[in-house]
């Protein structure tokens, strides 16, 4: 007996109660004689003395009770652990304290009061010291709960439900973190089965720069290019086996500078007095455009395909 209700080093007097009370100390009767030989339980000359004071056959749990409260006959003087707690079983078994300081100021006489710490009615003010013993991620939800009927609900049932309600939060955090698992395996799926980037920008390229897909020789003939160029002086022995799109790619050049020479020309001539034609030279224009008809945006885009091959 002395070795389950002895009094740790450093333990609180409520926890003490509680545990002796698990212990079994309420189905122990024993006489003032029988309780005076347990020698020294809760390391207090007063609380040990006053347990065997009573002659009369009492249980340990009320002995035990009354001896605390001789000790102390102030509820202030009794306090529960300081400090919070970090786990829901951890924070009921504090709420489990209260109720036993909450006993040992009870009438001995008064036989409708509960015997048992968890019979206990959880008060306002009971409640209020476990709300502020709770950690941030407990304290505001258990801040809003309150009680719906006028009678305080006892301890244990408190008990139920912030266990339901430590279930609850806990099987919402599981599926979060399994629905949180499932988004990365298959993300880590999607990337390894995904084609590299640059295989995919090297289709684009290739289909995008394709002559014979785009039909590029539907617009001028190859011969055309040719004569234009030979008219224009050029050295076709540099030309001979040349691709299409490199000549029109050099047509497009000689063009370029016989536009800007005709434009310089314009600015130095004088103008025509109104009322008088222009005179004709007589002389037909060899200069003629093999791409006249081709669309604005296709030599755009031959001037890209030549600078891209370049």
């Amino acid at each position: 007996m002395r070795k389950d209700f002895s009094r740790l080093p450093g333990e609180h007097i409520i926890t003490w109660l509680l545990r002796c009370w698990d212990n079994g100390a309420s189905s122990l009767e024993l006489e003032g004689r029988e309780a005076k030989q347990l020698g020294s339980l809760s390391r207090e000359g007063g609380i040990d003395k006053a347990i065997g004071k009573k002659a009369q056959a009492l249980s340990l749990w009320r002995r035990l009770l009354s001896s605390v409260r001789e000790r102390y006959p102030f509820s202030e003087d009794v306090v529960c652990r300081p400090g919070k707690w970090t786990t829901m079983e951890r924070g009921i078994q504090y709420l489990r304290e209260l109720a036993v300081r909450e006993m040992v100021y009870y009438d001995p006489d008064n036989a409708q009061l509960p015997t048992d710490p968890d019979e206990v009615q959880c008060t306002r003010p009971m409640w209020r010291k476990f709300v502020r013993s709770a950690p941030s991620s407990y304290a505001n939800s258990l801040a809003v709960i309150d009680w719906k009927s006028e009678e305080a609900p006892t301890v244990d049932e408190v008990a139920g439900r912030l266990r339901q309600y430590e279930e609850s939060l806990s099987s919402s955090l599981v599926s979060a973190v399994e629905k949180l698992s499932q988004d990365v395996r298959q993300l880590k799926e999607d990337i390894s089965y995904s084609p590299p980037t640059q295989t995919r920008i090297s289709a684009v390229r290739s289909k995008r720069f394709s002559a014979p897909e785009r039909g590029y020789g539907a617009y001028t003939p190859r011969d055309t290019l040719w004569f234009y160029l030979r008219d224009h002086g050029e050295d076709m022995r540099k030309w001979d086996g040349k691709p299409t799109s490199i000549l029109r790619a050099r047509v497009r050049e000689l063009q370029g500078k016989t536009a800007v020479q005709r434009d310089s020309s314009r600015k130095n001539a004088a103008p025509v007095s109104t009322g008088q034609p222009p005179r004709s030279s007589g002389r037909p224009d060899c200069t003629y455009d093999p791409l006249e008809g081709t669309s604005k945006s296709f030599l755009q885009e031959m001037s890209s395909e030549y600078d891209e091959q370049d």
